[in-house]
């Protein structure tokens, strides 16, 4: 039979190697950051290189073939905020029709719904410049922003339809017996519920809207309507080829590139759980 001692070293082997797996994961992902942090610490390196952080000053207060640093992160900001409202509004609405109201055909539609996340920014280029210009809003934040919510909604209803799928059908139920119709229960019910569910889902459409550069560069044309993403290669001709100028270009690069970094260290929490929430079912 085991001795005393025998079976406190077999519990305590478990813990002893997830403490290990739990170190070497975390190395790994250190050196992973290190890795993926060398471009930035090399830019901003070159970007004091010549000049000083006197660099950072100037490409904020100087126009770049039209382009203002700080009206970009406005701009961007802009899209993003719209890009969220359109995602969180339309989303929820259809997943809760997707999850609290019964209708011939649902699952099928549903499906269908989520076959759209396949779909790359690229197929849609042709259509979105052929609807933009029929509805007459080239060069403003809104061409920007509807077509990057249309590639976001299929993720929302998935992941807000899993989220309402978690709700006990008491709820809906005894609100019912009130008298309440959808809207109702929707406004009142459900949307309190899924709240936390929609600031994650809010959080990944800012994030994914600073980082776009595809629709930005197809339908903003004037250099005031600029993003932060587009700015980066629309003011690259307006620096010289001498080392003073090169600073001030990494300069102008390690600032377009704050917004994403400020949103990813900030919002990590929200991103993550934005990701996993309602990824897995009970």
């Amino acid at each position: 039979m085991p001795t005393k001692a025998t079976a406190i070293d077999q519990d305590s082997l478990p813990i002893h190697v997830r403490k290990v797996e739990r170190v070497l994961i975390y190395a790994f992902l250190v050196a992973f950051a290190a890795f993926f942090a060398v471009p930035l610490v090399n830019a901003v390196h070159l970007s004091i290189q010549v000049g000083g952080p006197a660099n950072y000053l100037e490409v904020l207060t100087r126009d770049f073939n039209g382009v203002y640093i700080p009206q970009t992160f406005v701009n961007s900001a802009i899209v993003a905020a719209m890009h969220a409202f359109f995602v969180c509004a339309a989303g929820s609405l259809a997943a809760y029709a997707f999850s609290q109201i019964p209708f011939f055909g649902r699952e099928t539609a549903y499906y269908g719904v989520l076959l759209f996340l396949a779909v790359p920014a690229t197929a849609i280029i042709v259509p979105v410049y052929f609807l933009t210009g029929t509805l007459q809003i080239f060069d403003t934040a809104l061409a920007v922003a509807l077509p990057e919510a249309a590639l976001t909604l299929p993720f929302a209803v998935l992941l807000l339809r899993n989220r309402m799928d978690e709700i006990p059908r008491s709820l809906s139920e005894a609100a019912k017996l009130d008298r309440a119709g959808h809207f109702r229960i929707f406004w009142h019910v459900v949307l309190p519920l899924v709240r936390g569910t929609l600031v994650n889902l809010g959080a990944l459409c800012v994030m994914w809207s600073i980082q776009d550069f595809v629709f930005p560069s197809l339908l903003l044309q004037s250099p005031e309507q600029t993003t932060a993403a587009q700015a980066v290669q629309t003011i690259r001709s307006a620096f010289a080829p001498t080392p003073a100028e090169s600073s001030l270009y990494y300069a102008a690069l390690v600032l377009l590139a704050l917004p994403a970094l400020l949103i990813i260290v900030f919002a990590f929490r929200y991103v993550t759980r934005g990701i996993s929430a309602g990824g897995v079912k009970e």
